[in-house]
């Protein structure tokens, strides 16, 4: 766990453009909305931006919405996105088109312009899939209140008969979330199946579920009702049609250079499902411009027409923003288009009742007032290089300027309404209500737990809100709540060290901080004397042998010791609570990397994990745990709607945690796995592997969620320094198909198999923690069979776990 942090720049850069203006019916610019400074531009690298028109639309700006800037400027000052473009149509011309910050940071740093092309998530369940429905039934050739199952048999099956169209269209069908995540699927047909062998959540037509799969079903649909796949129908009867020449399914590879990319991805579909889908998908999957959308917008507020094609009847477009019955609580839904919920907040604050529009996960988002005949379009690249962005925000801000501009009266959100919004399923459209750690709910609380309390922190620098606030200065600020000590686990305080670490002071509080990961390892009776209780806040990536947990435990016996209360401000599990998997630990092989007998995925937050270690190695502390709110245990990160920290420095995207399991395993040995380089966890080498062989044994293997090419690199620290090394390059494609450890199994064997006099398999005896797994690596076991050989240990571990659970 010995990491070296990758830090990605966020340098801003604006990007201007020359056009002509009209000011009519502007007296005075508004005020920026409150929450805004205006931020004094950062020099671009970048001349100005000449603007090309818009296919059918006019380009003319109006000043009343220069406010805008410095809401487009705050986002890329505040690190809330590398990247934005901002267009607001008025009155039929295109008002205000502004490009703002980088579409790219790495691994060169390029400026943002208003003609990128943004993967738009789940905008594709609105622009594609439902203005695709809405065709058809125009055509009479299907009706939104006949059963699905009417154009796909086989939905039918599980309870799902009486689904109809338009509770597929509201979110009111009761399918869950997403692809049952328990059933294994590859590919497009692999997916409907699971999705026609799944049973409902809830009774068809009696709640508000936010679900993916719904706009799955209504792609298929589309299918079979058009005879056209979903992506040609679209092209040939929607985006042709409306001259959308940058509006596709599945982008070229020539087409990536126009592309901002998302986390470290570039021309392909960032949802997870869609991706397995092949990329063409009901709910996600599709890509555009600023100014395609604003084509679009266009035609719905012209009633269905552009440029004297119908693309919709008036009838068609007026059903579509009709507000829709939405059982048992205050949400609004129009056909496929967000009216009122806990998405569109950001929207529904300015803008009037009766607009209406869609979010994407991405960071695009589209809102449209057909009253003022008004749309905002925001397209960001807020997952660019490693998912930490958020741009509600720019959202609120950007609706609360535009509104303010134009004048669009009363906000949809001062109506009032009663009821709790039921939205479980987040789908990839941004998330309605993120996670709230254990440190935010103990502040909601008012530190009450605390008031009264000297305590000591466990902490690093991933111990933060979610909004970035370093939990050790909302303890120090806390009413009533005395903050003694800090200690800190493997890497420091600050998370970037890949050596012992010495003891010192936290400059932010001017407070003590004790390593734990220097000349001792755990706190001695010296450090917690005048100490009630230690509270633990660190993120932990749920692997056996990273030393944060052990740190925990070592803690929680040295509490134990002196009779101190024990706090855990909960936190996600990042590669989900809800799967476990490898092989657990021998009795024998406990260390530093191996506290308890523990799978290498044990599928437990660390609060639960805490719960465990307390019970069965009889502890005896007096535990508290923090439970987090709005948590699921099988989101994965990306999932919570919190930022993403870098665990430790080599850990720097989510994509590395979820192969860390089972790259880690061979680590130990002679070979790089990528430390002292930018892609650690995602390369395998040394300066004795060939690496087309390497990849092509293992390309045999079929091993399910990922997929091997050769590759070469240099590590500039760490193991094999300086010298050039051949390996393999890891591509993971499916994460929920992925068998971590199993694949750590299968490297090993591999390298053994492959170089027995070279590769050093004893070395790592401590990673895997089973004499008996490495001995069967030694006989030629083949790897499938050595997972066998783990699962009664693993099933035991399963049933001890259940007791330990929160969530």
């Amino acid at each position: 766990m010995r990491i070296y942090r990758k830090i990605f720049p966020y340098i801003s850069s604006i990007i201007f453009f020359a056009l002509l203006v009209c000011c009519s019916g502007c007296k005075s610019a508004p005020p920026v909305p409150p929450g805004v400074r205006p931020t004094p531009p950062v020099e671009a690298p970048s001349p100005e931006i000449a603007v090309e028109p818009l296919p059918g639309l006019l380009v003319r700006e109006d000043r009343c919405l220069d406010n805008l800037d410095a809401v487009g400027r705050q986002a890329i000052a505040t690190g809330a996105t590398p990247g934005a473009v901002i267009l607001v149509g008025y009155r039929g011309v295109v008002a205000y088109r502004r490009a703002f910050g980088h579409r790219t940071l790495v691994p060169h740093m390029t400026p943002m312009t208003p003609e990128v092309i943004f993967d738009l998530a789940s905008l594709t369940k609105v622009v594609a899939t439902t203005t695709a429905i809405m065709q058809l039934a125009d055509q009479g050739r299907l009706y939104l209140n006949a059963p699905a199952a009417r154009y796909w048999p086989q939905f039918a099956a599980q309870g799902k008969g009486q689904i109809t169209i338009r509770q597929l269209l509201t979110h009111t069908s009761g399918l869950r979330a997403d692809v049952n995540p328990r059933l294994s699927w590859s590919g497009y047909d692999g997916a409907l199946a699971a999705i026609a062998a799944d049973a409902p959540v809830n009774h068809p037509g009696t709640a508000y579920h936010y679900s993916d799969a719904n706009f799955i079903v209504l792609g298929e649909i589309v299918r079979r009702v058009s005879g056209l796949s979903l992506d040609g129908y679209c092209t040939q009867k929607i985006f042709r049609p409306l001259g959308l020449h940058h509006t596709f399914f599945r982008p070229r590879r020539d087409q990536a250079a126009l592309i901002a990319p998302t986390d470290l991805r570039w021309g392909e579909v960032h949802d997870p499902t869609a991706y397995r889908m092949g990329g063409v998908a009901g709910h996600a999957g599709l890509f555009s411009t600023a100014d395609d959308l604003a084509v679009f917008a266009q035609m719905l507020l012209s009633g269905g027409e552009y440029k004297g094609r119908r693309l919709l009847s008036r009838t068609a477009v007026a059903a579509m923003i009709t507000p829709q019955v939405v059982p048992g609580n205050a949400s609004r839904r129009g056909l496929g288009w967000d009216m009122r919920s806990p998405f569109s907040r950001a929207f529904t604050a300015s803008f009037p009742s009766g607009s209406f529009g869609h979010t994407g996960f991405t960071g695009t988002s589209i809102w449209i007032d057909p009253d003022s005949k008004t749309f905002l379009i925001i397209l960001t690249n807020r997952l660019h290089p490693n998912g930490r962005g958020q741009v509600k925000t720019l959202r609120t801000n950007a609706a609360a300027a535009v509104a303010a501009a134009l004048r669009l009266g009363r906000p949809a959100a001062s109506y009032g309404s009663k009821g709790v919004s039921t939205m479980t399923g987040q789908g990839q459209s941004d998330f309605p209500d993120r996670v709230r750690t254990g440190i935010e709910v103990l502040a909601s609380q008012g530190f009450a737990p605390l008031v009264g309390k000297t305590i000591g922190l466990i902490t690093n620098h991933t111990g933060v809100d979610g909004t970035g606030r370093p939990t050790r200065l909302l303890l120090h600020q806390a009413p009533g709540v005395r903050l003694r000590v800090i200690f800190s686990p493997e890497h420091g305080l600050g998370g970037d060290l890949d050596a012992k670490v010495s003891s010192g002071q936290d400059p932010a509080t001017g407070l003590p901080v004790r390593s734990l990961y220097g000349e001792v390892k755990r706190p001695t009776p010296g450090m917690l004397q005048g100490l009630d209780a230690l509270v633990y806040d660190v993120q932990d990536v749920g692997v056996r042998f990273y030393t944060y947990i052990t740190t925990l435990a070592y803690c929680m016996e040295a509490a134990a010791a002196l009779d101190l209360d024990f706090y855990i401000l909960d936190r996600p599990n990042p590669i989900t609570a809800a799967v476990v998997q490898g092989p657990v630990l021998a009795p024998g092989l406990r260390s530093f990397v191996g506290y308890h007998p523990l799978p290498i995925r044990y599928g437990l937050t660390v609060g639960e994990l805490a719960r465990l270690f307390n019970r069965e190695n009889k502890l005896g502390v007096k535990l508290h745990v923090v439970p987090m709110a709005n948590y699921g245990r099988q989101m994965w990160y990306d999932r919570t709607g919190l930022p993403w920290v870098n665990p430790s420095p080599n850990l720097r995207s989510l994509t590395q945690a979820i192969l860390y399991p089972g790259v880690a395993l061979v680590e130990s040995a002679n070979v790089s796995v990528g430390r002292g380089t930018d892609t650690p966890f995602e390369i395998i080498g040394a300066p004795w592997i060939n690496g087309a062989r390497l990849t092509r044994y293992l390309g045999g293997r079929q091993i399910a969620g990922v997929t091997f090419e050769p590759t070469e690199f240099i590590p500039r620290t760490n193991r094999c320094r300086g010298q050039r090394c051949e390996g393999i390059r890891l591509r993971l494609t499916d994460r929920d198909a992925l068998d971590s450890p199993l694949l750590g199994i299968e490297l090993a064997a591999a390298l053994h198999r492959l170089y027995p006099d070279r590769f050093q398999l004893d070395c790592n005896l401590g990673m895997i923690g089973s004499q008996n797994v490495l001995a069967a690596i030694k006989n030629s076991v083949d790897p499938v069979e050595i997972r066998r050989g783990w699962q009664h240990d693993l099933d035991n571990f399963i049933c001890q776990r259940k007791r330990y659970l929160l969530y």
